[in-house]
């Protein structure tokens, strides 16, 4: 896997490279800034899943978890834009550093990237990373909508993290055992496993948020609370008699610095953690059960 991986990342470097030495610049920002490669990763597990020790990953693998790597490095660009972000993995981020435009247009530059090796692939392949990006834009829009809403139903949480994070997760493992030609009931098999982790991931992700800081995370710690998106702990911890009417006057205020450490204290004192984790930890099992 290491080996594929290395594969990843040299494919990422090429295909973003443009004759505009400014544009391929900012288009590799983030891929040089490292990563874990979940996604790829994902994708090339996948192609191997009835044959874990096989040689390494076809060069078409490589390709299908390089245009979903695209597909999530773009839509972080346009995140941070979102977000006001300053960071990212650790570096500044695209927006912080050269502007919310460019920003703006390098992510859709590696959204257009990702959509000319998915066509190369063919038609199956085209289709899912096409409703894919679609459901990544709905379920960014669903958590906009409940943005500053203290009274946002788990409910619409799920929904939207699974347009956001648990798609591109799934479509990673399905496009890896599409291209690799597995039985369908396989591609099925990969593709709830895909799925269920990724809405684990999400929920873990949005609980280190909460109990990370921003050395550990790479990016701010809190920056969920700033920008009004509450999450699945947050909305536990709104529920509890204990901490949810001091956290809920906190966030329907104006919330500074200060508000945000105390928000994120109360979430920690009261069991909006551990209900979450226990979330999380259904959906592990899910995925353990694929």
């Amino acid at each position: 896997m290491e080996a594929d991986l290395a594969r990843v990342d040299d494919e990422l470097l090429r295909v973003v490279r443009s004759d505009d030495a400014f544009l391929t610049e900012v288009a590799s920002h983030l891929i040089r800034a490292g990563g874990k490669r979940v996604r790829p990763g994902f994708a090339i597990a996948s192609a191997a899943v009835l044959d874990p020790d096989g040689a390494a990953a076809p060069h078409d693998v490589i390709r299908g978890g390089v245009a979903v790597e695209l597909v999530h490095i773009g839509s972080l660009y346009h995140d941070d834009v979102m977000d006001d972000a300053a960071t990212r993995r650790a570096v500044r981020s695209v927006n912080a550093e050269w502007g919310n435009l460019r920003a703006i247009l390098a992510g859709d530059y590696l959204l257009g990237r990702a959509s000319e090796i998915a066509a190369d692939l063919g038609t199956e392949v085209a289709g899912l990373l096409a409703t894919t990006i679609t459901r990544l834009c709905e379920g960014q829009i669903l958590e906009l909508e409940s943005a500053h809403d203290t009274r946002r139903s788990i409910e619409r949480y799920e929904r939207s993290i699974e347009g956001k994070t648990a798609a591109l997760l799934a479509t990673a493992c399905r496009i890896g055992a599409v291209v690799a030609d597995l039985p369908r009931s396989v591609v099925e098999a990969v593709t709830r496993f895909g799925h269920a982790y990724g809405m684990a991931f999400q929920i873990v992700d949005d609980i280190l948020d909460v109990v990370a800081d921003d050395e550990e995370l790479g990016k701010p710690a809190g920056n969920d609370l700033l920008e009004g998106i509450f999450t699945l702990p947050v909305l536990h911890a709104l529920a509890e008699p204990d901490t949810g009417p001091e956290l809920a006057a906190l966030l329907e205020g104006r919330l500074d610095d200060a508000g945000r450490d105390r928000a994120r204290d109360l979430v920690r004192a009261s069991g909006g953690v551990d209900r979450a984790l226990d979330r999380a930890r259904s959906f592990a099992d899910e995925a353990a059960a694929a």
